[in-house]
């Protein structure tokens, strides 16, 4: 049974990669495209902080979701999702749960998994690595 589960390790991480991408994904899309529409982001500034922070998620949103650049992009994407995290949940107070700080500390865990993990086999990088 373990070896059939060991096998399939490669393929769940892909699975892991393109679900964390599609979630970060998803905010950048409620930020910048308005879908899903979200009120906090009805009249949010391209220029601003939290629109930039949009764009990043849409760009690196696509591109991890593709695999494409994953471990570079996985180690901006660390940092940026722990300066979300420093920025916004953590002066509310010490604990994730009471800070809201959940969602942006594992996103950043997460990404940095994958710079020494890699994309998996599911990926533009293991494609173009095996040609």
């Amino acid at each position: 049974m373990y070896e059939t589960m060991t096998a399939w390790a490669p393929r769940a991480l892909s699975v892991l990669r393109i679900y964390t991408g599609l979630l970060l994904l998803e905010h950048g899309t409620a930020k910048i495209l308005g879908l899903p529409a979200v009120a906090s982001f009805a009249n949010l500034q391209i220029s601003s902080l939290v629109g930039a922070s949009g764009l990043i998620e849409l760009i690196g949103g696509v591109l991890f979701t593709i695999g494409l650049f994953t471990r570079p992009l996985a180690f901006i994407l660390s940092g940026f999702a722990a300066v979300a995290y420093f920025m916004v949940s953590a002066p509310r107070g010490f604990y994730p749960i009471l800070n809201n700080g959940e969602l942006a500390s594992l996103f950043s865990f997460v990404f940095i998994y994958f710079v020494f993990s890699g994309p998996g086999p599911w990926s533009l990088d293991a494609l173009m690595e095996r040609k």
